[in-house]
């Protein structure tokens, strides 16, 4: 889904991007330039970006029902 949509942003943009290193917010905006224009994304790209640096979704690691399967 598009996140940012002043500078056409998606959550897989954002997703990708703290996965190559991206540690801060900060350094998202300086790399993307998402949340620089308007703002009204601000909370989504901040949920966007908080949850792909979520330790189970940067190691894509099963959880729950799928573990006991595997």
């Amino acid at each position: 889904m598009i996140v940012c949509v002043c500078r056409r942003i998606s959550n897989r943009d954002i997703e990708r991007t703290a996965q190559q290193g991206c540690a801060t917010f900060d350094e998202l905006q300086m790399e993307l330039g998402v949340s620089t224009c308007c703002g009204r994304c601000t909370d989504c790209a901040r949920a966007v970006f908080d949850s792909a640096l979520a330790p189970a979704h940067r190691h894509n690691a099963p959880t729950g029902p799928a573990l006991a399967l595997a």
